[in-house]
């Protein structure tokens, strides 16, 4: 296995100064990685949308920056009686198992297995970061990735967080494939990828096995720093390769489609999180059609799913939408041949 396809598209833009001594050491690891000027603008745009509930141009409203939000869905909780029920749901994970059907999937990737992780949010709820580490220790894969949102918060100090990825990496085995989310500073991309996280920060990876590739992709969060980069992400990519494109969001799945990917995995939505009977969300905070915020779905040639995520964000509570971990299985057809 290596990674590939390393290219970066952001240019010249105005230094961004660290706020403490960890910071500025963590600034220069990332220029290291990423070169100055795509770090300083990634910075840059995570001071200008720090802590905004409706984004500058007024379209989008951020709900996990209203400060007065979590006391609020916490008050009509407990009125209604289900706060105790939502927060224990919060913590009761399950392991979903998911089939990709490949007919064209080259046969040395038969039965190619990958656990997804996503919106972690690990220093929101101990209880819950325990039950995402007991959850997947015993789980068999080929490789694991990870769709973003390690950080409860989207600004602020990032140390808690980095504290739970640690944690959590130790219970990880072999190769980690992970993407940024739009809870994460960039300023984490070094440290995590010090603890073993592969980070694709719009780069490809070449998974082999038994002589054959998948090549997978990720890209730089979609939905509030908009600093995705899918041509940046394909440049190595060869245009017959079987592939998966991580992406925090569901948000770009018609230019996934358009660029070729044969698969997409996602997160982001929590499913809703807060749902009413049957699972219906009451909103999904993504600029996607709803039927693309939870579970398996197909587009085009594509196919796809969105997770509905292991952790919380907001407030840690979960109603008719529980929390997973899922396990991917790639297959040629139904009986695993064809």
């Amino acid at each position: 296995m290596q990674l590939q396809g390393v290219r970066y598209g952001m240019h010249g833009q105005p230094p961004v100064s660290a706020s403490n001594v960890d910071d500025v050491e963590r600034l220069y690891q990332l220029e290291l990685r990423l070169g100055a000027d795509h770090a300083r603008r990634r910075l840059a745009i995570e001071k200008e949308k720090e802590a905004r509930v409706l984004s500058r141009e007024g379209k989008h409203l951020h709900l996990e920056n209203a400060y007065s939000l979590p006391s609020m869905i916490r008050l009509c909780l407990q009125m209604s009686g289900l706060y105790r029920r939502a927060q224990a749901n919060s913590r009761e994970l399950r392991v979903t198992e998911n089939r990709f059907i490949l007919p064209e999937l080259p046969r040395g990737l038969e039965g190619l297995t990958l656990l997804q992780l996503s919106d972690l949010h690990v220093d929101m709820d101990e209880a819950n970061l325990h039950a995402v580490m007991e959850t997947v220790r015993p789980l068999e894969y080929d490789l694991c990735v990870i769709t973003g949102d390690y950080r409860r918060d989207t600004w602020g100090d990032i140390n808690p967080a980095m504290d739970g990825m640690q944690r959590l990496r130790n219970h990880l085995n072999g190769t980690v494939l992970a993407i940024l989310g739009n809870h994460d500073s960039v300023l984490m991309v070094p440290e995590l990828e010090a603890m073993g996280y592969q980070m694709l920060m719009n780069e490809s990876y070449r998974l082999e096995k038994n002589g054959e590739s998948l090549w997978i992709a990720g890209v730089d969060d979609p939905h509030l720093y908009q600093t995705d980069d899918l041509e940046a992400a394909i440049a190595d990519i060869p245009a017959a390769a079987t592939s998966l494109l991580l992406s925090h969001t569901p948000e770009i799945y018609q230019e996934a489609a358009m660029a070729g990917f044969d698969l997409y995995m996602c997160g982001h939505t929590h499913g809703g999180q807060l749902c009413l009977p049957g699972g219906l969300p009451l909103t999904l905070d993504a600029r996607c059609p709803r039927h693309l915020g939870r579970g398996a779905w197909e587009y085009d040639a594509m196919q796809g799913y969105t997770t509905t995520g292991a952790g919380t964000s907001i407030l840690n509570v979960r109603l008719n939408c529980p929390p997973e971990v899922t396990l991917h299985r790639l297959t040629r057809g139904p009986n695993g041949v064809g």
